[in-house]
């Protein structure tokens, strides 16, 4: 399920992005050869022509093609740039009407993007977690831990920023080179300071979640037959310890219930203000058989509703804030542990859910859009923003670079981003052996 929902989400974000060169360049009368969804080396699963174009869908769903006639692209194709130019082709075209061509994909995907975070407002609106309603603090790592976080810690300030959300927490901390975290402790202040290294830190790790809400096990249900139904634990008790080792996280009972497998225990519960010690046997498996409460059920979530007009400029104000947001992150790209975590096809469709969620579904493809237009305007030749430098280049000179050059960058480009590419799903093969 999650591979269908990523094979969906790259076949309308490749459709959009070759439907932004192919609308401007008919706009403009440039010939449009090939338009394929996925790419077809060998065979195509099937094609028709209509015009002058050839339209098709290829069996390798790694992107897709706009093949514009007269220009220099992935096709290579360099029997048809030795033809002398024709009016209907791309370097016929203007410097201006070449620029919109290229630029054509990014800003289709940008505002696809835009469209996608508009409807999902509309539709379900925003739901947050208040950093001032988590009422329990944070539970931390043991790298938050090593700088002096504690659990139960209730962050006040990031620097000089009070966060309204609780998410906003890791942005500031990891992308605004935050020096100092102000914290409640014990109904006192105290002052955290970052060490200059600790966002490196935090992203060499498999989890870069190094603090999350504090969440205590509260029972919701009890399953009939279990140890907890049998120990009549009910609804709203509070476990805080097994035995004599304090439990004051759910994370914390799962990791120590393990060890008493089988084994007669008494657990400590909170039960109308009040202590009690009940006794229980650990079914085979290392379980009791009792729900947690979930997180909005233990802290209060804000949500806001937008009509469709109140959802278009706050979905424009996502999307860029979404591209700000992925912009910060790159920097770590260049960096040992930052290059730790490239990850192709694999790591993109682990984030979808095992079941079809529509809203977590159109949240990815919104942001893998945002991030579709910025890697494509990198300026790589064989990417569209390569091309959008040479022509920068021809209005700043008033000289177009030949021919000859261009294919050897389009080369040079290609092997690049193949390398990354392979790069990337190296790595993604080690986690998966890891």
């Amino acid at each position: 399920m999650q591979t269908i929902q990523l094979i969906i989400s790259l076949s309308i974000l490749v459709l959009i992005h070759e439907l932004g060169h192919f609308m401007f360049a008919k706009l403009f009368g440039a010939r449009v050869d090939k338009f394929y969804l996925f790419f077809n080396p060998w065979f195509s699963i099937f094609k028709f022509k209509k015009g002058d174009t050839t339209y098709g869908l290829g069996w390798l769903p790694f992107g897709g093609y706009c093949k514009i006639a007269g220009m220099i692209d992935e096709s290579m194709d360099k029997d048809q740039m030795k033809q002398a130019p024709q009016p209907w082709e791309y370097r016929s075209k203007t410097i201006w009407q070449r620029f919109f061509i290229i630029s054509g994909g990014v800003i289709f995907n940008f505002i696809l993007a835009l469209i996608i975070y508009s409807g999902m407002l509309y539709t379900w609106g925003e739901s947050y977690l208040p950093n001032k309603n988590v009422e329990y603090g944070i539970y931390c790592d043991s790298l938050a831990l090593s700088i002096g976080l504690q659990h139960g810690d209730k962050i006040l300030k990031i620097d000089d920023t009070e966060p309204e959300r609780f998410s906003d927490i890791h942005t500031l901390i990891l992308l605004d080179n935050a020096k100092t975290i102000t914290v409640e402790r014990n109904k006192n202040r105290e002052t955290i300071t970052i060490p200059k290294d600790f966002n490196l830190q935090v992203i060499a790790q498999e989890n870069p979640l190094f603090i999350m809400e504090f969440i205590p096990f509260f029972v919701d249900s009890v399953i009939p037959g279990t140890p907890a139904y049998n120990a009549q634990l009910r609804k709203n008790d509070r476990i805080i310890a097994i035995d004599s080792i304090p439990t004051p996280t759910f994370i914390d009972f799962v990791k120590h219930i393990k060890q008493y497998v089988n084994k007669d225990i008494h657990i400590t519960v909170l039960r109308n203000g009040y202590e009690q010690s009940i006794p229980l046997t650990v079914s085979p498996e290392g379980t009791i058989g009792a729900y947690r409460r979930e997180l909005n059920d233990i802290y209060t979530f804000e949500t806001r509703t937008y009509s469709l007009l109140e959802s278009i400029p706050t979905g424009i104000s996502m999307g860029f804030s979404t591209l700000v947001f992925y912009v910060k992150q790159m920097k770590f790209l260049f960096t040992k542990e930052g290059s730790q975590q490239v990850g192709s096809f694999v790591s993109m469709g682990k984030l979808y859910d095992s079941s079809w969620n529509w809203q977590v579904f159109w949240s990815l493809t919104a942001l893998f859009s945002v991030i579709l237009a910025f890697m494509n305007i990198l300026p790589i030749p064989a990417l569209d923003g390569g091309h959008l430098l040479f022509i920068i280049y021809e209005m700043i000179t008033g000289k177009k670079p030949s021919d000859a050059f261009l294919e050897r960058a389009q080369m040079i480009g290609m092997t690049l981003v193949l390398t990354i590419f392979v790069y990337a799903i190296v790595m993604d093969i080690g986690r998966l052996f890891n």
